[in-house]
């Protein structure tokens, strides 16, 4: 059995987190969590058995025992507008946060329980050249190095910018992504040193490799389908063995592109991703997992042999849908 979690907006009609199952292929909506809304994210934490969620409405973050019925354990400002994303250390002592609005990252230290403690914010800087979205900075996404660098990316600023674990305080730009593109997320691959980003105003993926301290890009191709008749823009990123998949909102599509050994990323087919504006993609073992923040709830894909998608997903009516996690319980 499989046990899914869905965390939706309320403002487009989300009642909360939302549990769904599939029971050999028989997939069902069970009642919400009705106190745990607007959650745009979430990670677990083995060493705690925690799960910690945003809720990118209240500024708040969420600590949970999802054991227990998703208990709550604690309950904290996040100290910046709109939390978008995300990420644990690799020890688990550190929580880092990126905020959409504001632009900042927030840190916080875990104590021993995995309770958030102290917490430290940081501000990036700099505009892009798009009026509407890039007046000023927009972290999307946070994550750390195997070093414990956390890395952001910014979207109002064109850059993933990196605070060494030595001094988080200074900051350098590993990469300058193109003006305007608007980088988004970013992921790793699983065993070269790799990292694929994709930006959501150009809706391109770039293969980045590490150069000392900085990223170059190795290829930059783009995210929607070739006939594409609508503005498209970059959304979710997911990796799974020799797999990545990129949702396209505007195109509302799945590309799927098979990795090859030197990690270079070769497209094998685009498919309709069953709603509007998909803005999380869940690879699991048979199937692609598609939350729909504007239109059509989640999508549940079969993938076929070679990890493609298939058209005519199994729909569940899931408004505002955000992003989808394991449910451990």
């Amino acid at each position: 059995m499989t046990r899914l979690v869905v965390g939706t907006y309320a403002a487009r009609g989300g009642p909360g987190l939302i549990p769904i199952t599939d029971d050999g292929g028989d997939w069902t909506v069970g009642e919400p969590f009705a106190a745990i809304r607007n959650a745009s994210f979430g990670i677990a934490s083995p060493r705690h058995g925690l799960h910690y969620l945003v809720d990118e409405q209240a500024g708040t973050l969420g600590v949970y025992d999802a054991r227990r019925d998703w208990t709550t354990i604690a309950d904290v400002g996040t100290g910046g507008a709109a939390p978008c994303h995300l990420a644990l250390s690799p020890d688990e002592t550190l929580l880092a946060i990126a905020h959409y609005e504001s632009g900042t990252i927030a840190l916080f230290d875990l104590n021993a329980a995995g309770r958030p403690a102290a917490r430290r914010i940081f501000a990036n800087t700099g505009r892009g050249p798009d009026s509407e979205r890039q007046r000023g900075p927009h972290a999307h996404w946070v994550g750390f190095t195997p070093s414990g660098a956390l890395q952001c990316v910014d979207l109002g600023t064109d850059a993933i910018v990196v605070r060494d674990a030595a001094d988080r305080n200074a900051t350098r730009i590993a990469y300058a992504a193109p003006a305007g593109s608007g980088p988004r997320h970013l992921a790793a691959h699983p065993t070269l040193p790799l990292q694929y980003l994709v930006s959501e105003l150009a809706a391109t993926l770039t293969v980045l490799r590490p150069q000392g301290q900085h990223l170059i890009a190795e290829r930059i191709v783009p995210t929607g389908p070739q006939d594409a008749e609508t503005d498209n823009l970059g959304g979710g990123l997911a990796i799974t063995g020799d797999r990545l998949y990129v949702s396209n909102r505007g195109a509302d599509t799945i590309a799927t592109f098979a990795l090859d050994d030197t990690g270079t990323p070769h497209r094998l087919g685009d498919v309709a991703s069953g709603g509007q504006s998909p803005r999380f993609v869940l690879p699991l073992e048979r199937h692609l997992v598609v939350a729909h923040e504007e239109g059509g709830g989640v999508a549940i894909h079969a993938l076929d042999t070679e990890g493609r998608p298939q058209p005519d997903p199994i729909r569940l009516d899931i408004p505002g849908a955000a992003f989808v996690m394991i449910d451990p319980r």
